[in-house]
C-alpha cells in the first residue's frame, strides 16, 4: 500500500477525532506511523490500521473505509486537482479511474498496485462497474465514489450487485448519477 493512502488516512482521523486518536491507533496496531507518501507499506499493515481503526471508533470496518473514502475526496480534490477539473460530472470522471487516475499514479508511485474497473452502460443510462483488485478494497471505492459525488455537487446511486468478500470473482457495482443537487456548485460540496 502506498504511503499517501496512509497519511491521507491520518489526515481525516486527525482532523475528524484528534491527533491523539492517530497515534493511539498506530499504538494500537502496533505500527510506527512513518509514512512517505512515496513509500511502499505492507497490506497488512493498512488492515492493522483499519481493524484497530474500527475497534477504536465502534464502526465495522467496511464503514471505516466508506468514511475514510468520502471525507479523503475533497483532500485528493485539492491536492491533484487535474484529476478533478478534466472531467465535467462524477460520471465522467469515474470513466477516467483506468486511464488517466490510475496512469497518473503509477507515474508518481512506482510500483504502486492500482485496482482495476471495467465498465458498461446499461439501457436505463446507469453505469456498471467490475471492480477488481487483490486488496478487495471494495468498501473504500464506495466511499470514493460518494466523496467524488460530494465534489460533483451530484447525487449518485451506488449498489454493489456482487462481492469478492462473499465469493464473487469480482465486485459489481451500479452507478446512478442523477444532476447536481440545488444550490450547490461542482467542487463546493462540504466533506
Amino acid at each position: 500500500m502506498k504511503g499517501i493512502i496512509f497519511n491521507l488516512l491520518e489526515d481525516v482521523v486527525s482532523d475528524v477525532h484528534g491527533p491523539a486518536t492517530w497515534d493511539l491507533l498506530l499504538l494500537e496496531a502496533g505500527v510506527s506511523g512513518a509514512y512517505s507518501s512515496l513509500g511502499n507499506y505492507p497490506d497488512e499493515e493498512w488492515a492493522g490500521v483499519v481493524k484497530t481503526a474500527s475497534a477504536r471508533l465502534g464502526m465495522p470496518e467496511g464503514d471505516v473505509l466508506r468514511w475514510f473514502g468520502r471525507a479523503a475526496m475533497p483532500r485528493l480534490a485539492q491536492g491533484y486537482p487535474h484529476y478533478f477539473t478534466s472531467a465535467p460530472n462524477l460520471r465522467a470522471f469515474v470513466l477516467t479511474l483506468n486511464q488517466i487516475m490510475h496512469g497518473e499514479v503509477r507515474k508518481l508511485y512506482p510500483g504502486a498496485v492500482c485496482p482495476y474497473f471495467d465498465f458498461g452502460a446499461l439501457e436505463s443510462g446507469t453505469l456498471e462497474m467490475v471492480y477488481r483488485s487483490p486488496r478487495r478494497l471494495c468498501a473504500l471505492v464506495e466511499g470514493f465514489i460518494q466523496g467524488a459525488a460530494d465534489h460533483y455537487a451530484e447525487q449518485a446511486a451506488l449498489t454493489h450487485e456482487a462481492c469478492m468478500h462473499h465469493g464473487a470473482p469480482a465486485c459489481v457495482f451500479r452507478l446512478e448519477c442523477a444532476a447536481p443537487v440545488a444550490g450547490q456548485r461542482a467542487g463546493s460540496a462540504a466533506a
